[in-house]
């Protein structure tokens, strides 16, 4: 058994949505070390061109900004990535949005806002997207892997309504898409995050010490966690583990 081939994503492409910062960075630079060719999108398209070209320091990366909130971002978005790539190895649908309101005043647009872009968005993209995996499915698996959260495991004391609703939604979704896509030799699973320092989740990336006094390991994830879970699901070592949600969280789930 070659455990560098176990793990490595040579040769292989990669398209990250939300892929310029946060967890979608994290992932990529993983990826970018494993030896995949990567593509990362964004709806803001200076830092998604910023993030591409710190990255290229690690390897192939290319910015392909989108807003994969709608159905015409989709389609310009799988346009824009095969003007370089005639066949996908891994998505990653990453990109995410979040709300936060009190329940007698949440909003109708706090609801579809962060449902259409954590669940619809991730269907649809995959859906876009599905004869180019087919073609890269040849001597190996595609993959999908869907980036979910612990807030769609166990709740939280905040009210994230929309938020804690569409990632539980997401990992069902990811179950019944790999029950039809396991055939066509698309692998499709999830990862769970706990507290990672991102825009999106703002307490662990600006007051880090706190957030970890609740964590069981005693501190939030870090690059190598989350490109490590990202890289194991993407290569052969994860080729066996379909539709399953890998929670990567130092314990919160389970802790809260």
């Amino acid at each position: 058994m070659d455990m560098n081939q176990l793990f490595s994503l040579k040769g292989r492409t990669a398209l990250i949505t939300g892929g310029s910062r946060g967890i979608g960075r994290m992932i990529a630079e993983g990826y970018l070390a494993a030896g995949a060719r990567v593509y990362i999108s964004a709806r803001k398209a200076a830092a998604c061109d910023q993030t591409a070209k710190e990255l290229s320091a690690l390897g192939h990366c290319v910015s392909l900004p989108a807003d994969v909130s709608t159905m015409e971002g989709i389609r310009g978005l799988v346009e824009a990535y095969g003007k370089h790539e005639d066949s996908l190895d891994i998505l990653v649908n990453n990109a995410g949005a979040a709300w936060g309101a009190p329940y007698d005043e949440f909003p109708e647009s706090g609801w579809d806002k962060v449902t259409d872009l954590n669940m619809k968005t991730p269907f649809f993209l995959t859906q876009a997207l599905t004869p180019m995996l087919k073609k890269a499915a040849t001597d190996h698996l595609a993959k999908v892997i869907h980036i979910a959260s612990i807030d769609g495991i166990s709740v939280n004391p905040w009210e994230t309504y929309s938020y804690a609703a569409s990632k539980a939604g997401l990992i069902h979704l990811t179950k019944r898409m790999a029950l039809k896509l396991a055939p066509e030799r698309i692998v499709v699973s999830a990862i769970a995050p706990g507290p990672f320092a991102s825009d999106m989740n703002k307490d662990a990336r600006d007051h880090g010490e706190e957030v970890a006094e609740r964590v069981p390991l005693g501190r939030i994830g870090s690059t190598e966690d989350m490109a490590g879970a990202a890289v194991y699901l993407a290569s052969r070592a994860g080729d066996y583990v379909v539709g399953s949600t890998l929670v990567v969280d130092g314990g919160c789930a389970w802790g809260r």
